[in-house]
């Protein structure tokens, strides 16, 4: 978070709009909100504490009766790339020394575009769908298929994987697990079982499809990995459903380095890109159907990538080929694939988790973080959001008189159940926090919450 809580100017309540203006007033932000649709203003009256303008972002006399001048922050995140655009540009002259754009074209970023973001006065750019596709081709290229988050610049990281009923760590306690595998350290510090999110405390037991994160240092996920169960070398046979913005370009970022299989429903849309993708295999078919999946060659499949314009065919498609790969006759029977979901409705990132998806994703969340992030800056070294979870990890720096510098973590109240400390640096190296750890002034902390305590985990390290 910064040093004070900005004035913030926010455009448009649509998507990305509405779930930034959440969590930036969860966290304490003045904000003020300009937005034409009445049906979106209403909905966000009474949910959203902040200043609520109906009007066109377009019009000067909307930005006089919101202070402009009086804003730290733009974040124009309306539909319309034209008056993102320029409203960056109003924001300029206006004085709002910081502004966020989301832009969807792609024109800005070609080596001849007449116009870069530095000449419309964008600070940072913002296209959901672009760091979606970019968010997958990562989680894809990282070892072993499973989630591995980077923190602390890569020093730290965080391992996801699914408990299943052969795995050594079901039906153990956490604290059992730490006091018998001692020769390295790590911490397990959130655990998605349903639909709920669980920050965990040592006497919780890891059940058989709990999805666990763990923290560790990066030389020691090796054998984290092989702990969990997890299988550090795999092929990586993928198949992408759906030929939208989104699937096209996981398409173009994966097809040199994985074969891709790529279904399409719609038989021009399928022809089409057919041309543009030279490495990828396109297929025409209806894919929430079993035969055409398995005639596609879906129970071959190292990850199903489900990415149709439609949160429930992405969902169901999800937990249809799951399914039918763990259900497959003779050797390969039980064989596990990994899917991940796309869904536009914030409320289904953890029902499509608890249904079976193991990663999903929605492109405004990722956006609002990377809007969060740039906000937060000054005093948030790091941040990352746990797909499927309601969960963040985040790192941060202890101030001088903070609450977490004043005794052992063990002794501080209101922690148990919403914030677990799972690291500190000090004196160059990497520490795995512990019950008896005492965090001093200027130590760097990862902590781990629940989205809805982030705010609580900062007044924790912050004065």
């Amino acid at each position: 978070m910064t040093k004070k809580n900005e004035n913030i100017l926010l455009l448009g309540l649509g998507g990305v709009g509405y779930y930034l203006a959440k969590r930036l007033t969860h966290e304490g932000h003045a904000l003020t909100v300009i937005e034409s649709d009445p049906t979106l203003i209403r909905r966000a009256d009474g949910e959203v504490d902040a200043r609520l303008i109906r009007g066109d972002a377009m019009s000067f006399s909307c930005w006089k009766d919101a202070a402009a001048q009086q804003m730290d922050y733009l974040i124009a995140v309306t539909d319309n790339d034209a008056v993102n655009i320029m409203s960056s540009l109003i924001a300029d002259r206006s004085g709002i020394r910081k502004k966020i754009a989301r832009v969807r074209s792609l024109e800005l970023w070609r080596r001849n575009a007449p116009l870069t973001p530095d000449d419309l006065k964008i600070d940072l750019v913002i296209r959901p769908e672009e760091l979606c596709a970019q968010e997958i081709g990562r989680l894809l290229k990282i070892q072993a298929g499973n989630i591995v988050i980077d923190i602390a610049e890569g020093h730290m990281q965080v391992m996801a994987t699914r408990i299943d009923e052969r795995s050594f760590l079901a039906h153990m306690k956490i604290k059992d697990i730490s006091q018998i595998h001692d020769g390295f350290d790590f911490r397990i510090v959130s655990i998605a079982r349903g639909a709920n999110t669980i920050i965990p405390s040592g006497d919780h037991e890891l059940k058989p499809q709990d999805q666990v994160f763990a923290l560790a240092h990066k030389e020691d996920l090796p054998q984290l990995m092989l702990l969990a169960g997890v299988a550090q070398e795999r092929s990586h046979r993928v198949m992408i459903i759906g030929g939208g913005l989104i699937g096209t370009r996981v398409a173009q970022l994966l097809e040199r380095t994985f074969p891709v299989k790529l279904i399409e429903q719609n038989e021009r849309r399928a022809e089409e890109l057919s041309y543009r993708l030279k490495k990828t295999e396109l297929l025409h078919g209806d894919a929430s159907e079993a035969d055409t999946l398995i005639q596609a060659g879906i129970l071959d499949m190292d990850t199903i990538i489900t990415a149709t314009g439609d949160n429930e065919t992405n969902i169901m498609t999800s937990v249809l080929a799951k399914h039918l790969i763990r259900n497959q006759p003779g050797e390969l029977q039980g064989k596990e694939s990994r899917t991940i979901a796309l869904v536009k409705r914030e409320e289904y990132l953890t029902i499509a988790s608890a249904m079976g998806s193991d990663i999903v994703l929605n492109k405004k969340v990722l956006a609002a973080n990377e809007i969060l992030k740039y906000i937060r800056r000054d005093k948030v070294l790091s941040m990352a959001h746990l797909h499927g979870f309601e969960a963040e990890v985040v790192e941060l720096v202890a101030d001088r008189g903070a609450p977490i510098t004043q005794k052992p973590l063990y002794q501080l109240g209101g922690m148990k159940g919403k914030i677990i400390i799972g690291g500190f640096f000090r004196n160059d190296k990497w520490q795995i926090a512990v019950g008896s750890s005492q965090i001093e002034p200027g130590d760097k902390v990862i902590g781990v919450c629940t989205s809805n305590h982030l705010r609580d985990l900062q007044k924790l390290l912050l004065k």
